[in-house]
């Protein structure tokens, strides 16, 4: 039951979206095709994904205010009632960005596996007025995106840096004596994503195909963008 609602409502319109664009891009350019997609998808998630970009960036405008009243209030209930003050202040829901993340992720997935499972001739998942095209040119840059391409794995791993980079919250130094465990675990998780997240990509990039290469790098470029312009729409620099 739930393969079917995955297959039908994520990885068919995607597969199909795909082999569509293959056939009506001049040269049946599969990458191309992949970036096109890509960029279609992250449009249609544009209004999810500005909404939680931008809880994101407002928090971060106050983590000053928020880091003092940590330091001045030390019963846990006093400083839950000035954080929802301060939210309320700012007009900042601090759980919209996760619910507007949640959403995403079973299409971004589905189309991770639609580059991964690559672009067989599939008759029982086409639907009818989709037809595989007779030529497929899976060459960019002289690159095979059906195989795989350290380059692009490597060129992969730096984009995602780059947009970890610029979209996570700098690493605080820690403050002995006044460091609490959600501070360390904050601080962790930024270097983890800053650092071991690129890494991982550059390996899942390389082991799978060129493919999804390309696919993460129009994925980490456009996010990337939307957050400086939403930076830019706020009035916050970094």
């Amino acid at each position: 039951m739930i393969k079917n609602i995955w297959d039908i409502f994520f990885y068919e319109p995607l597969y199909n979206g795909l082999v569509f664009l293959i056939s009506i891009i001049p040269g049946g350019s599969v990458a191309i095709s992949i970036i096109v997609l890509t960029i279609i998808v992250k449009l249609i998630l544009y209004p999810l994904s500005q909404k939680s970009i931008t809880t994101q960036v407002k928090m971060r405008s106050i983590e000053g205010e928020v880091r003092a009243i940590k330091e001045k209030k030390k019963e846990k209930e006093a400083q839950a009632r000035e954080m929802m003050e301060l939210y309320k202040k700012h007009n900042i829901n601090p759980f919209s960005g996760c619910l507007t993340v949640l959403i995403q992720i079973p299409i971004i997935l589905a189309l991770y596996f639609v580059f991964l499972k690559g672009l067989a001739p599939n008759g029982g998942v086409l639907y009818s007025f989709v037809h595989f095209p007779e030529n497929v040119d899976s060459i960019f840059l002289s690159i095979d995106v059906a195989g795989k391409s350290v380059i692009f794995a490597i060129i992969a791993g730096i984009t995602q840096y780059i947009q970890t980079a610029y979209t996570m919250p700098k690493i605080a130094p820690l403050n002995p004596g006044k460091t609490s465990f959600s501070d360390e675990f904050s601080r962790s998780m930024n270097i983890q994503m800053r650092y071991f997240l690129p890494i991982l990509i550059v390996f899942i990039a390389y082991t799978t195909s060129a493919a999804v290469a390309l696919y993460w790098i129009t994925s980490s470029v456009f996010m990337t963008g939307q957050e400086y312009m939403v930076r830019r729409k706020a009035g916050i620099k970094k």
